[in-house]
């Protein structure tokens, strides 16, 4: 069996509060993981939640996946970043970064890009130009600065850059500026093609992040359904859902959706389609779950528990548990 580094994020439990992480991240580290990450969309900010993860579980890797590009600035990532390691200099600061759906940038008063691809070259160009200490004049189609320095000083680790990634170009570029490239909502069976788009690009380690819970389908077949709704009415999130071979419940969800019929358009996403992407199971099917994404070419997986059932804790403590037994 290879031996991998695993992480698990929080963003899918805000609904425990924020002082849950603390938690969180102490039983992560009793587990063996190896880190933990945080999402930032219009609930809790993420650099606030990792120092407070820092300080409970100290030497635990400190990650983002993500913070959007169009709300925090490549000079502001830089900042937080490096006061971050700074204060962990044990630890591993992972910053994922990408381009947020046009519901998140709403609710932020920012715009949405329609050339997504320059904005991510040019944001992680710059971001990593920040990260250097060297003073930085930059002036791009999308961020202009003059004569910033970072006034952080970091020893030999310095904070990596992550980049999400679902669709080709954006697989590509990962590989090529990237140190990683963050999946998600992807299927075992669509990995292998995107790592081979990666690696077209370069050689940035491939993370991903794993949707799982433990329970019975039955019960909670409907939670997932929804939440694939969610996502499966983003553009981007739909190609690539239709790439991984469910195109028809694609179609029909946004058919049913169209006609009004938002029960019609949840119930479309099949049962295929959630053990696939949103698994359900016993602690054992769940520890194999995890186990076919590396055995497909994750290097580096994030399990996403999924906090479904009466008691949400719980659920959360068992799929943990049975998600590192993947590779221990």
């Amino acid at each position: 069996m290879t031996t991998v580094s695993m992480g698990v994020t929080f963003g899918s439990l805000s609904v425990l509060g924020p002082s849950a992480i603390i938690d969180i991240a102490q039983n992560a580290q009793e587990l063996g993981y190896q880190s933990i990450w945080t999402v930032e969309a219009t609930g809790t900010d993420a650099m606030t939640l990792l120092g407070a993860a820092g300080q409970a579980a100290p030497g635990l890797g400190l990650a983002t996946g993500i913070v959007p590009v169009q709300i925090r600035t490549p000079a502001l990532t830089a900042m937080t970043s490096a006061t971050l390691q700074a204060l962990n200099p044990e630890s591993d600061i992972l910053i994922g970064v990408g381009v947020s759906a046009p519901g998140i940038l709403r609710a932020h008063g920012a715009t949405m890009t329609d050339k997504p691809i320059g904005l991510m070259r040019e944001y992680v160009t710059l971001l990593r130009e920040c990260l250097s200490g060297e003073q930085v004049t930059f002036e791009g189609d999308y961020f202009s600065i003059k004569r910033f320095q970072l006034g952080v000083r970091l020893g030999e680790r310095k904070p990596k850059i992550i980049m999400a990634a679902l669709n080709p170009q954006m697989l590509k570029l990962a590989g090529e500026l990237a140190d990683g490239v963050l999946l998600n909502y992807i299927p075992a069976s669509h990995v292998a093609a995107s790592v081979k788009l990666v690696r077209e690009g370069g050689d940035a380690t491939i993370y991903a992040y794993i949707h799982a819970a433990v329970g019975r389908v039955e019960e909670r077949i409907r939670s997932a359904q929804r939440d694939l709704f969610n996502y499966a009415m983003a553009d981007g999130y739909a190609k690539m859902f239709r790439q991984a071979g469910f195109a028809d419940e694609v179609d029909l969800l946004r058919t049913k959706f169209a006609e009004k019929d938002r029960e019609g358009a949840v119930g479309a996403i099949s049962e295929r389609m959630v053990q696939a992407i949103d698994f359900i199971g016993s602690e054992s099917d769940v520890s194999h779950f995890v186990r076919s994404y590396i055995d497909a070419g994750i290097e580096y997986p994030v399990l996403m528990p999924m906090p479904w059932g009466d008691d949400r804790r719980y659920v959360t403590d068992a799929t943990m548990r049975a998600a590192i037994a993947a590779i221990n």
